[in-house]
């Protein structure tokens, strides 16, 4: 009789390795982490050989709760196999399939010889393992190290296009994924709910020493998915492509971290002119119009330079200089630059090559 003390895990894990399997493969859970479908093919095959060994031991059994099992292993593959086949969207899941019963129909064979044949079981397992050596032997030898010269091959000669610029382009918001948020309970995204115009790029920051994701939760992903973010890694997403409306959002290997982004409709930004003269150092001249500006959190402000010279609008005072919040860099007369704060605060500015040019945005 079969050892059903074999046959029970043997079953559960061969079920549980073929759903993660499939499940890692099929596009519903495509985030998981590098090493999903190993572990859960190692999981099957794991089970597979339980199972095998459970029916095997004592010999195969034909009693009806051996019928059973193999009606129930039967359905789950047959289940889950299916669905692999027609709704993932994996290039290798035929190769996965011809592998499986590559595995499968010799042993198969084998067992059922071993339980009609049992004298012919050597023979027959010694042909298998020379068969499957030679396939190897000669798949390596004639793929590696005596492949083709090239000259026997037709080459094909194209142009070469010029690679297209797929970086996004537009005003920046910044995210930071805050230092320790993969324990939890802290805080993890800073902003938590940030209202972002449609048209910028939402940029996010890892400022910890974990790895993170940033990955629409509705969807497990499809909407946007930034993969596995590493420590000081920057992980772009333009909103240009995304509709008006909430989305919140998780990391994928701590799901306790979650976050929102609401995409409001394009705003026009506030301005603050550098107007003509601001270069002179005279009483009474404005240098930056208006010099303090209340605005709340989520505005885009530009800066106009209208003035016959350069100038920048860079964080920070005079005395300790740039504390790095944002910078326009050099301004030419005509130019402009933008900044959205996305954070409440008292924010001074000054021009770097005009020092006495102060200025100050407050966000609420």
């Amino acid at each position: 009789m079969s050892n059903w003390d074999l046959m029970m895990p043997g079953m559960g894990l061969t079920a549980i390795g073929l759903a993660g399997l499939t499940l890692s493969y099929a596009g519903i859970a495509h985030t998981f982490i590098d090493g999903m479908h190993a572990l859960t093919g190692l999981t099957m095959f794991v089970g597979l050989i339980f199972l095998a060994a459970g029916i095997l031991d004592g010999g195969i059994s034909t009693s009806n709760r051996a019928k059973a099992t193999t009606l129930v292993i039967l359905s789950i593959a047959l289940g889950f196999g299916m669905f692999a086949l027609t709704m993932n969207t994996s290039n290798y899941t035929i190769t996965i399939a011809g592998i499986l019963m590559g595995i499968a129909f010799p042993a198969i064979i084998i067992a059922y010889l071993s339980m009609k044949h049992p004298t012919v079981v050597k023979p027959i397992g010694a042909i298998v393992s020379m068969a499957a050596a030679t396939g190897i032997i000669m798949w390596i030898s004639f793929g590696i190290f005596a492949s083709p010269d090239t000259y026997m091959i037709p080459q094909q000669i194209g142009i070469e296009e010029p690679e297209e610029d797929l970086t996004p382009s537009g005003p920046i918001f910044a995210i930071e994924i805050l230092a320790e948020s993969a324990q939890e309970g802290n805080p993890d995204y800073q902003p938590d709910v940030s209202i972002v115009p449609q048209g910028y790029v939402i940029e996010w920051t890892n400022a910890d020493t974990a790895a993170h994701t940033v990955t629409s939760a509705v969807d497990f992903g499809e909407t946007f998915d930034s993969s596995l973010i590493n420590p000081g890694e920057v992980y772009t997403l333009d909103t240009s492509d995304l509709e008006i409306g909430e989305y919140e959002y998780l990391c994928i290997v701590h799901p306790w971290m979650v976050a929102t982004i609401v995409i409001e409709a394009p705003k026009e930004p506030t301005k603050i002119t550098i107007p003509r003269g601001a270069a002179i150092p005279e009483e009474g001249q404005i240098f930056y119009d208006p010099e303090v500006l209340n605005i709340s959190v989520g505005t885009t402000i530009l800066w106009d330079n209208a003035d016959n010279t350069m100038h920048t609008a860079t964080s920070g005072s005079p005395d300790s200089g740039a504390d790095g919040v944002f910078d326009s860099d050099i301004l030419s007369a005509g130019d402009t630059y933008e900044f959205t704060f996305a954070n409440a605060g008292s924010y001074d500015y000054y021009c770097i090559l005009h020092p006495w040019m102060i200025g100050t945005v407050n966000v609420e």
